[in-house]
């Protein structure tokens, strides 16, 4: 007599298998373009205003190179558009193989790019369009990876498994801030002539790595579903500006503070510290690395906690956290002291990190999944045009205008977190919330 048990055990076991290598594909993937993206960061502080503008002041420069850090934020929306639409209408998959290798190709030439010693006015102008590259692929791979890996979970834990994405940001600054800190061994010269590129080199490597484990990792099932019941919408960015825009406008505000906190820690203060508080910057690359091991670690703990306590609930206290410790943070940093540094951005990384780990797949349940690619990758990277890029450029403009006080710049940083808070707050209220852990109500409903 056939028993049913051991297929439907083997179905539950490659389901299984299934959630967990893409989850791995979504990690691994991420980790990598938020290397790329962090290692332009990095170079904006350090290097590109002697490199693309010496006509300027050193501080000026910096400013000069922070509006080119911009210009990929500004993509990004773009980017979230474009690949949201082939993501929504085609599948999740492709559209993360192609915004890996997109993103590992303009990373790879910005580090043979020639310098403005070279060919003039035409060295920043390619810097910026290589920038822009980066920006589209970074904005259609985050909503990606999240879906991917969120549609793909076990029942009820959707947003551990969307975890998964965030820790990409944390790998990939750990990565980034370790290859930065073999080449600032180099002096001043050879660093200058070629020890920064190699980061960017790296990034072909990195690609071959993604590639290998994301051409495996099978179709997200939601999207499945959603096509097998013809449910699939022709334009999705219409669909979400018809009927879910108060979601993507709550949805931007809520990002606030998860798309600025590292590039105010990896980009502001990395230019802060080395520049007006002169301290040495393999050791202020040495606080960043330990600072993202911490988030690395947190995070996960920030997810079990949010699945027993409330999404919502957690948030909120994590963010509202961080604005009790916004000013011994700064008092810590502005000692310059390798330690108080690391303890006052550590303060603001635990706080911050929990309510992030949380934000992906918090957003992907406010959006239905005919057009959920889209709407989370419209609310996300619009908020990185706003504010993400914005951020670093903002605080060094207050701080040079301010004097070099950064209490202004503690006043801006306040800002971004309550302006977080209260859409976080709304946005767990609406009604629009939705249920999308694998598997769930049928897509046809």
């Amino acid at each position: 007599m056939n028993i049913t048990h051991p297929p439907a055990g083997a179905s539950g076991t490659r389901a299984s298998h299934q959630a967990r290598r893409a989850g791995l594909a979504s990690f691994v993937g991420t980790a990598i373009e938020w290397y790329d993206f962090f290692i332009y960061g990095t170079a904006s502080a350090l290097v590109f205003g002697k490199l693309f503008f010496p006509e300027v002041s050193p501080a000026a420069g910096v400013l000069a190179s922070f509006a080119t850090f911009w210009v990929g934020f500004l993509a990004r929306p773009l980017g979230g558009v474009v690949f949201g639409h082939f993501g929504d209408r085609m599948g999740r998959k492709g559209t993360l193989v192609t915004t890996l290798v997109l993103m590992g190709g303009a990373t790879f030439l910005v580090g043979v790019l020639p310098t403005y010693a070279q060919i003039g006015v035409g060295a920043p102008l390619l810097l910026a369009l290589l920038r822009a590259v980066q920006g589209i692929a970074v904005g259609g791979e985050w909503g990606g990876a999240v879906l991917m890996a969120s549609e793909s979970a076990p029942k009820g834990r959707g947003s551990f498994y969307a975890m998964m994405v965030q820790q990409g940001s944390p790998a990939g600054a750990i990565l980034s801030t370790l290859v930065f800190l073999s080449v600032t061994t180099l002096d001043d010269a050879a660093f200058l002539s070629w020890g920064w590129r190699v980061p960017f080199l790296l990034s072909g490597l990195l690609v071959v790595v993604g590639l290998v484990i994301r051409l495996k990792v099978e179709e997200s099932k939601d999207f499945e579903r959603a096509k097998d019941s013809g449910e699939v919408v022709k334009l999705p960015i219409a669909e979400v500006l018809r009927t879910n825009w108060r979601t993507v406008l709550l949805g931007i505000g809520a990002s606030v503070m998860g798309i600025s906190s590292a590039y105010f820690t990896n980009t502001f203060v990395l230019a802060w510290t080395t520049n007006e508080l002169h301290m040495d910057r393999q050791t202020m690359l040495y606080v960043l690395l330990a600072c993202a091991v911490v988030q690395f670690l947190w995070q996960p703990c920030g997810a079990l906690i949010a699945e027993r306590v409330g999404e919502t609930r957690f948030m909120v206290v994590s963010l509202l956290a961080n604005v009790v410790v916004t000013i011994p943070m700064f008092l810590l940093i502005g000692s310059a002291q390798p330690v108080l540094v690391f303890c006052g951005i550590a303060l603001a990384v635990v706080c911050t990190s929990g309510y992030y780990a949380v934000l992906a797949g918090f957003l992907a349940r406010a959006f239905p999944s005919r057009v959920r690619y889209t709407g989370i990758s419209l609310s996300y990277q619009l908020c990185s045009t706003l504010i993400g890029g914005t951020t670093p450029l903002i605080a060094q403009s207050v701080l040079t205008s301010g004097g070099g006080s950064i209490w202004p710049v503690a006043g801006f940083y306040t800002v971004l977190l309550l302006v977080t808070t209260v859409c976080v707050a709304a946005l767990g209220r609406s009604g629009d919330r939705r249920e999308t852990t694998a598997p769930r109500v049928p897509a046809a409903i």
